[in-house]
């Protein structure tokens, strides 16, 4: 025992006697509803992970998930149109869409438990019956499908199936929230509640209030884990605004039926919500409250309680003779990413997870749809300079990236204990130089995978980076355009152009990997002018083909940002200081220019909607405003334009070169012509698709072979285009005339990576 905890916490030597620490101490870590439907949100799965390392004992549960399965299954059903029936009887206003779906109640209780197998993946064969459209009852939901009926054109049977059980899951939802629960949503609950709330007051109101039929069936979840896990420490993970109301719940539960048990609040949420905490309330349902990086936080937490005289603590808010203080005086430096383990999924129901269809934007669709494991490239945000983002707080301003070797680790690690190889890198901007060690490990160890990511559109990313990525398995990036105009880019920091990021689109396209962009109207001091103009460049991006996904978000103000720190350098007046008792981050604020910039939403949206779909290029950009707005002052072809290709001859000396083809089969020949012979070698080639052949002379053949299994993917060592030309020039001449020649050109097209 003694080693184990020397091992845990070399800087308390009192650990040596606390032989029973790993006995007595036991957390259960949970995620609150509502987050995802189709895959684990990743915070719990981290601190397992990083618990393992420690050998602390403890058990996670993602109670959304829970709550989902118990609502809808036949005998959840059958509880809900029980419980509806009291308001169907004492309320005239009822919508004839609840009405319908109350009266088909019996045909919605037959066909719950064979759609949800299906959503799971158990049920594949209902897809054709479902498709059949006699299958499923329909209510208002389905009233968009003539709409989607040329979206889903091309779509398969499974596919369709997916989307037709979505919007069946969400007529059952419009039910819910009209006659059962007016707060309840498939991936937040009671969001209102915790959005921008400067005052405890409605939250701690909502709390006093009888339990809600959705709390029931969370609050009889809770107490069969509580009884069967007999936790001593209970974390609570709150990513979001929408988990904030029932994570209160949970705590309001344990503190009336387990008061010995001690509730710690981490995650999203609080870590940029709740840094100027003071309402002493909060802690009727929380002991602690946790912010940033979490380790460090739990480790002294556990310490804390296994040595009741000890006062340390990190980044940790608690109440103390009846104050709230925050207290950081732990001497332990936060773990290095590589000290955080892998992972651990263990005690989530992986394969109970539901993948929904919701909408027809690509990205989304991805969000939704499958069982992604998620890691982090790099902790934090390598750019950091981005004036609309909390760059100020340790999430994005403490920058570590992980080693490709340690995440191949990783990847392998889950692969193995999940089943799963689909991966969603949860990076603020995952770095290229980065991007491309990941990918090459992965090669080098022969591993299928499929991976997506969050990048900026740097212009790192060249053609050969992009193929190269993809050869790994990444099927998709999405990254911040923002606001399309250079002058509010330039102000933004962003640190691209509109130009470049066409580039950067063109690239990832071009080599299979799909591109989803973030966009922003609304920015301080941000014009109409530029509001079209933004939307116009947007029209031209997909109209090129180089963007797949987008979606536009209106600028928020939040306090840990540049712009909320220094309002006045970007046009702003704060309407109100971000300082409450409780949640502080979002703040009220005047635009100098005085627009109207919520105007603008939803013909914005309604034209990427169409450009996603290829149509409506053609569209005077008036048509999508019922507003007179100016016309655009872009020129029509300017993405076009941006796009014409450029041969560059200039390769840096110190970039790598990597063959990701295999070895060739090599055949010498004579050529002859006007009484003159010479040498030839014909190389053949096979790649997935095709075979192909390229000739060069005998001499050059022989360099080719030698030169293509030095540099070929699994090679031990790297090598660079300087050493490539060495190599090449310690017998032949004219290496230049030779690299840009036919067949190393056809090679290129082939695998032949500069990078």
């Amino acid at each position: 025992m003694n080693k184990i905890f020397s091992v845990i916490n070399p800087q308390y030597p009192v650990f040596l006697q606390k032989n029973n620490f790993l006995l007595k101490t036991k957390l259960f870590v949970i995620t609150p509803p509502f987050t995802q439907l189709n895959t684990p949100y990743p915070a719990t799965a981290y601190i397992k992970g990083f618990l393992n390392t420690k050998n602390i004992e403890s058990v996670q549960a993602d109670l959304g998930i829970d709550v989902i399965l118990e609502l809808f299954s036949r005998k959840g059903l059958i509880d809900l149109f029980e419980v509806s029936d009291s308001k169907f009887q004492a309320d005239s206003e009822i919508s004839d869409n609840s009405k319908r779906i109350f009266a088909l109640q019996d045909e919605y209780i037959k066909t719950i438990d064979s759609v949800i197998q299906f959503l799971q993946g158990k049920n594949p064969t209902l897809a054709l019956q479902i498709c059949q459209e006699d299958f499923l009852p329909e209510a208002s939901r389905f009233a968009q499908l003539e709409e989607l009926d040329w979206a889903f054109g091309t779509m398969g049977t499974q596919d369709k199936a997916k989307h037709l059980a979505t919007l069946y899951l969400e007529d059952i939802s419009d039910f819910i929230v009209e006659c059962v629960d007016e707060n309840f949503g498939f991936s937040r609950y009671a969001e209102r509640l915790g959005r921008s709330a400067n005052s405890f007051d409605e939250l701690y109101e909502a709390l006093q209030q009888k339990t809600t039929y959705i709390d029931s069936i969370l609050i009889s979840l809770l107490k069969a884990k509580i009884e069967a896990v007999k936790p001593t420490l209970f974390l609570i993970s709150v990513p979001f605004p929408g988990n904030l109301y029932s994570a209160f719940r949970c705590a309001q539960w344990i503190k009336q039926n387990h008061p010995e048990i001690k509730i710690s609040m981490g995650g999203g949420f609080p870590n940029t919500e709740l840094r100027s905490l003071s309402d002493k309330r909060v802690f009727e349902f929380f002991d602690f409250i946790t912010l940033d990086d979490g380790e460090v936080p739990i480790e002294e937490l556990i310490f804390n309680l296994e040595n009741p005289n000890s006062n340390s603590f990190k980044r940790t808010f608690l109440l103390e003779n009846g104050e709230v203080v925050y207290k950081n005086n732990s001497l332990k430096h936060d773990y290095k990413q590589s000290q955080v383990g892998t992972p651990d999924y263990s005690d989530l129901p992986l394969d109970k997870y539901i993948s929904v269809i919701e909408i027809v934007n690509p990205m989304h669709r991805m969000w939704s749809d499958g069982r992604w494991n998620k890691l982090t490239m790099a902790h934090g945000c390598y750019w950091g300079k981005c004036t609309f983002c909390d760059i100020s707080l340790d999430y994005i301003k403490v920058y570590e990236p992980v080693a490709a070797s340690l995440l191949c680790d990783r990847i392998e690690e889950l692969i193995e204990k999940t089943g799963q190889n689909g991966f969603h890198f949860v990076d603020e901007a995952a770095p290229p130089a980065l991007m491309r060690a990941l990918a090459l490990e992965i090669l080098k160890r022969k591993l299928a995978v499929t991976w997506w990511t969050n990048i900026r559109f740097e212009k790192s990313f060249s053609k050969d980076l992009c193929l190269l990525l993809k050869a790994s398995g990444c099927i998709a990036v999405s990254g911040g355009l923002e606001v399309a105009s250079d002058r509010l880019l330039k102000l933004i920091d962003k640190g691209v152009t509109v130009e470049q990021v066409a580039k950067v689109t063109r690239n990832f396209t071009e080599a299979g990997i799909m591109v989803h962009a973030y966009l922003m109207y609304g920015y301080p001091t941000q014009t109409i002018q530029e509001t079209v103009d933004s939307l116009e460049m947007v029209r031209q991006l997909f109209e090129a083909g180089v963007l797949q996904s987008g979606f536009w978000h209106q600028f928020a103000l939040t306090a840990h940002s540049p712009v909320g720190l220094y309002p006045e350098q970007f046009g702003v007046t704060k309407k109100t200081e971000a300082i409450g008792t409780f949640a502080n981050n979002d703040i009220e604020y005047t635009d100098a220019t005085g627009i109207n910039h919520d105007k603008f939403s939803f013909g914005l949206k309604k034209s990427l909607f169409n450009f996603m779909h290829g149509i409506c290029f053609d569209y005077e950009l008036q048509e999508w405003f019922d507003f007179k707005i100016p016309r655009t002052k872009i020129h029509p072809d300017f993405i076009f334009n941006a796009l014409e290709e450029q041969n560059d001859f200039n390769t840096k000396p110190n970039a790598k070169v990597v063959w990701l083809g295999g070895k060739p089969t090599a055949e010498a020949f004579t050529k002859s012509k006007k009484g003159r012979s010479w040498e030839m070698m014909s190389l053949t080639f096979h790649d997935k698709k095709e075979s192909f052949d390229i000739q060069t002379s005998k001499e050059e053949g022989e360099w080719l072979l030698s030169i293509l299994s030095k540099i070929a993917v699994s090679g031990s060592k790297g090598y660079t285009f300087q050493e490539v030309k060495n190599d090449f020039e310690t017998e032949l001449e004219d290496f230049e005339l030779f690299w840009y020649s036919k067949p190393v050109n056809t090679l290129r097209e082939f695998g032949l990576l500069v990078l």
